[in-house]
């Protein structure tokens, strides 16, 4: 099994940045689907990108243009770098990955926009 811990949530204004981190606490190969979803207030979780190689990566609509996946496999580490943030995008953020046919998660990271 693997686990996976997420940092670099916190409070920033409209406009700003983030980057969030998730650690896994085995190596993952190039091949294991990671991803960052989010969950809002009320709302369901909603998958906000994925990447299972450098070359092969999908956005949500929402976030397209303003948000960066990316990896590390040497360092056991995955990225979102949120840029020109806004309130919408208020929600706990959660790593993925799809460890060997099983469905991996993170406990969050919270992510709050003030207008």
């Amino acid at each position: 099994q693997v686990a996976l811990v997420e940092s670099g949530g916190g409070l920033v204004q409209a406009g700003g940045s983030l980057r969030l981190s998730c650690r896994t606490s085995r190596r993952i190969l190039s091949t294991n689907a990671m991803a960052w979803y989010r969950q809002a207030p009320g709302k369901q979780r909603e998958l906000v990108a994925r990447i299972v190689s450098s070359y092969s990566i999908t956005y949500a609509d929402s976030v397209k243009g303003r948000f960066t996946i990316s990896r590390d496999d040497a360092k056991n580490m995955m990225y979102l770098q949120l840029n020109d943030l806004k309130p919408e995008d208020t929600a706990v953020y959660y790593c993925n990955v799809n460890y060997f046919g099983d469905n991996v998660w993170g406990r969050g990271t919270q992510v709050t926009v003030s207008s």
